[in-house]
């Protein structure tokens, strides 16, 4: 029996001259992820994510927004208090008032943020950038000054330029910050804009870079893997993908990349597809069938071709062994169902066919999903019976 831990090598990567990547995963499900309309998670519930993303060995779990809820504010410091090997974070505007509830958390990190944007500061603000960023580094200032880590986060990053982010970036770093972030917060950028984005900020700024990205056009994971190749440290992710809009950079989908693409591998991604299902079920929001990673057709074949040879070498049609991340593969009947496959599949459930009887078996399936009805394992034992029945 194959390692289920292994995968077929992407042989373009062979020919990339990259250096190891160093990052940190900061996943922001409790937060971001809740920011999904129409989500929000219990107590028990945050608390039951923050110990399975834990498990995993996320670095960093951002636990929530203080300042929203006098119970969200006892949550934050409930998860600060599990005693996790993660370090946890939670955000604050640049107010006194947002950093002292912080602190009152018990959390290792403090994200403090402002939106630099022309856009922002016009119609949110109606403020200058100089006031605000003086806001910021009063309130940097003052987490410093009670010994809380601090990663100052420029929201709308994307959309300012990037002379007034360097200006902001450093103005930061001389307040000793521990990261400085960049937030794609509505989701603009592609792969090359990432890296160029990354690269020009480090040209300025030595302090770790973390990135933040949505996923309006499709790409927060490739433009989180990106940062990463031109040197963001800390990515953040939400269990499939959740957020505001169309969500952010999924973490399965990057933990699964980063095993395969990078050889980064000391994250324990048996337990993604578990995880997923538990925000399933807590947020209600399904995932999307063909979704990367967790989604039920991620393992799942019909077509007869490729069925007969994953019979053989599932590796033919699988990336991955679907144990990897705690999944399993799924053969199913259906209108592109070869005869070697279906074969395969009635014999897994210990019934043995005549010629005759599986031709007609055949047909029936055909008839079947040709009229959009599926063939449930249930329908399939139906349909062996009725075959049977017929020939006696």
């Amino acid at each position: 029996m194959s390692n289920p831990l292994e995968y077929s090598k992407n042989t373009l990567m062979d020919y990339l001259d990259t250096e190891p990547l160093d990052i940190e995963i900061c996943d922001v499900t409790l937060r971001d992820g809740e920011q999904t309309p129409g989500v929000a998670f219990i107590r028990a519930e945050k608390m039951a994510l923050a110990s399975k993303l834990d498990s995993i060995g996320v670095e960093i779990i951002e636990a929530g927004f203080p300042v929203v809820s006098h119970a969200e504010k006892i949550i934050v410091k409930d998860i600060s208090n599990m005693g996790l090997d993660a370090k946890t974070c939670c955000l604050a505007r640049s107010i006194i008032g947002d950093v002292d509830d912080a602190i009152d958390c018990d959390v290792d990190f403090v994200s403090i943020f402002i939106a630099m944007s022309d856009l922002h500061l016009k119609y949110k603000y109606h403020k200058s950038c100089e006031e605000m960023t003086r806001c910021a580094m009063e309130t940097i200032e003052h987490a410093k000054d009670h010994g809380l880590g601090v990663r100052f986060a420029a929201e709308d990053a994307t959309r300012t330029s990037i002379d007034t982010l360097k200006k902001a970036f450093i103005m930061a770093e001389d307040y000793k910050v521990d990261y400085v972030s960049i937030a794609d917060t509505i989701g603009i950028l592609n792969p090359s804009t990432t890296s160029y984005l990354v690269n020009e900020i480090k040209k300025v700024v030595h302090t770790p870079i973390c990135i933040h990205c949505h996923d309006d056009l499709g790409m927060a994971t490739a433009n989180t893997l990106a940062a990463a190749e031109a040197g963001a440290k800390q990515l953040h992710t939400t269990v499939n993908g959740i957020g505001e809009r169309a969500g952010n950079a999924a973490l399965e989908e990057v933990l699964v990349a980063l095993r395969i693409q990078y050889g980064i591998d000391r994250y324990d991604v048996s337990k993604l597809l578990n995880l997923s299902r538990m925000v399933e079920d807590y947020s209600r929001v399904r995932t999307a069938v063909n979704k990367a990673i967790v989604g039920r057709n991620a393992f799942r074949h019909e077509s007869g071709i490729h069925v007969a040879a994953i019979l053989e070498q599932p590796r033919t049609y699988e990336l991955y062994n679907p144990e990897m991340i705690g999944g399993q593969r799924n053969l199913v009947v259906g209108k592109h169902t070869g005869t070697k496959a279906l074969k395969s599949i009635i014999n897994d459930m210990g019934y043995t066919l005549e010629m005759d009887e599986f031709c007609n078996l055949i047909d029936k399936v055909k008839t079947c999903t040709e009229a959009k009805r599926g063939v449930s394992r249930n329908r399939l034992e139906d349909m062996i019976r009725e075959v049977k029945l017929h020939d006696i």
